[in-house]
């Protein structure tokens, strides 16, 4: 029985990050770890997280960007973050990457990277061309609707939130391990910051009836991450590891 669950995302090859977020969540004895994806994308430490990653065992579904590493029609072109990425994983890794699952149940929770059908698209959020808002209960609910697991877990916004919708079911997204703002043209050019470059992660605990959650920040060596982003050439990377602010 799993009464106690950590549940972490968007790692983006952040060994620093990972490491000291697991240190922690030794600490707290939990039952399961759940990750929900984008574990190796970045101009970091691919290699190195997913070395840990299957030390581990942690149980993990498929991101969007997971699916881009693995996915050899994809030239990386322009795109030398990824042209890194693909250099720094062996056969291992991308045999990894390959076999991840979309989604995944863990008794009473049930998880995903953007949402159920979709794993680059926000569930809370959405964009316009004029700004990133909140999605309405009802239009979480109806993304959603078929699910009938107490708990949804999400990722990919890299913004930490909990909802409650109307059907008694939690929806947590734990924000990001390893990177804490960035930029996008998809579906429209937005930026995504928590404000603080501490790595983040949620502990959810089942207590009878109610589900109790914790939305946790760690400090964490990023500095060191920041110099690994210049020496790939991604000072962009850089400020967003240190600052947690995009603009």
């Amino acid at each position: 029985m799993v009464d106690r669950l950590a549940v972490i995302s968007d790692i983006h090859g952040n060994r620093w990050a990972l490491e000291v977020v697991l240190e922690e969540i030794h600490e707290l004895d939990v039952d399961c770890i759940v990750n929900l994806g984008d574990s190796l994308y970045g101009p970091l430490d691919p290699s190195g997280t997913f070395e840990i990653l299957l030390d581990r065992g942690i149980m993990t579904v498929a991101g969007n960007e997971d699916r881009i590493i693995s996915d050899s029609s994809i030239d990386p072109g322009a795109r030398p973050t990824l042209e890194y990425v693909r250099g720094e994983l062996d056969s291992r890794a991308i045999a990894w990457l390959e076999g991840l699952p979309a989604t995944a149940r863990i008794e009473y929770a049930f998880a995903f990277h953007g949402t159920p059908m979709k794993d680059d698209e926000y569930l809370l959020e959405k964009v316009s061309d004029r700004r990133v808002s909140m999605r309405s209960l009802d239009e979480v609910a109806a993304m959603v609707s078929g699910i009938q697991n107490r708990l949804i877990l999400c990722g990919h916004s890299h913004q930490p939130n909990t909802i409650l919708l109307e059907s008694g079911q939690v929806v947590v997204n734990p924000g990001s391990v390893g990177l804490q703002a960035y930029t996008d043209d998809t579906p429209f050019p937005h930026m995504m910051e928590t404000g603080i470059p501490h790595a983040q992660y949620s502990i959810v605990e089942l207590d009878g009836e109610d589900v109790e959650i914790g939305n946790l920040t760690v400090s964490y060596d990023w500095d060191a991450a920041a110099s690994q982003a210049v020496e790939q050439g991604r000072s962009d990377w850089a400020d967003w590891l240190r600052t947690g602010k995009a603009d």
